[in-house]
C-alpha cells in the first residue's frame, strides 16, 4: 500500500492514478498517525515552498514524517516534495525545510537569456549512480519538469540523476531510504510510470 500525504499542496489524484496504472494501491493520508503507520510514503507538492512547509506545520505533519523516516521505510518526494526534503529554500525569502537531505533550494538564473524560467517541459536525464527507483531506465530518458527552483545537495553523492538547464541540477536524489524526483513521474509517460512501479515494488 502506498500512502500519499494530503496537505492540500499537490496534484494528488494524478499521482494516485499513476500508481493505479502500474497495479499499485495508493491512498491519501491527512493525519499524523496515518503517516507514521504507512508502509511506503509519498510527499507530493505543487506551488511555493513557503506555503507547503507552512501547511505541513499547520497540520502537525512534520514530526510524523521525520519519525516515519527513522523507521527505515521508503519515502519519495515529487517536485516540490523533493525540495521540502532539504535544509532550506530561498524561494521568496529564507525558509527551513525538513532537513532530511543536507542542501538548499535555489532559483534558476540562466546566463543564456533564451532560457525561460520556469523550466517547463521535457528534458533528459543523465544517471550518476544506481538507485532502486531508476532500475530499468535507459540513459537519456525524458521526463517532464515544471519548476523555477532546484536543489543543490551539500553532498554530490546523493545525486542519482541530473538534467541540464543552463546548469546541471539534481533531478533525482536519494539518501538512504529517502528519495525524490524534481520532475513529475505521474505525467512522464512510460519512464515516469516505471519509476512509480519501482517504488511500489521496494
Amino acid at each position: 500500500m502506498i500512502t500519499i500525504i494530503d496537505y492540500d499542496m499537490g496534484n494528488l489524484r494524478s499521482v494516485q492514478k499513476g500508481f493505479e496504472k502500474v497495479g499499485a494501491t495508493a491512498s491519501f493520508a491527512r493525519h499524523p498517525e496515518e503517516i507514521v503507520a504507512a508502509e511506503k510514503l509519498i510527499l507530493p507538492g505543487v506551488g511555493a515552498f513557503r506555503d507547503a512547509i507552512a501547511a505541513l506545520k499547520e497540520r502537525q505533519l512534520i514530526q510524523p514524517i521525520l519519525e516515519y523516516v527513522k523507521t527505515g521505510k521508503p519515502l519519495m518526494g515529487i517536485c516540490l516534495g523533493q525540495q521540502l526534503l532539504f535544509d532550506r529554500s530561498y524561494e521568496d525569502g529564507d525558509y527551513e525545510g525538513l532537513g532530511l537531505i543536507p542542501g538548499e533550494v535555489v532559483k534558476f538564473e540562466p546566463a543564456d537569456k533564451s532560457l525561460k524560467v520556469p523550466h517547463m517541459g521535457w528534458n533528459s536525464l543523465t544517471f550518476r549512480k544506481e538507485s532502486p527507483i531508476t532500475r530499468g531506465l535507459p540513459e537519456g530518458a525524458f521526463v517532464y519538469f515544471v519548476h523555477s527552483y532546484y536543489v543543490k545537495p551539500k553532498d554530490a553523492g546523493v545525486t542519482v540523476a541530473t538534467a541540464s538547464y543552463d546548469v546541471d541540477f539534481a533531478a533525482i536524489v536519494q539518501k538512504d531510504n529517502v528519495m525524490a524526483t524534481q520532475f513529475h513521474p505521474e505525467i512522464s509517460q512510460n519512464i515516469g510510470l516505471k519509476i512509480l512501479q519501482n517504488f511500489a515494488e521496494l
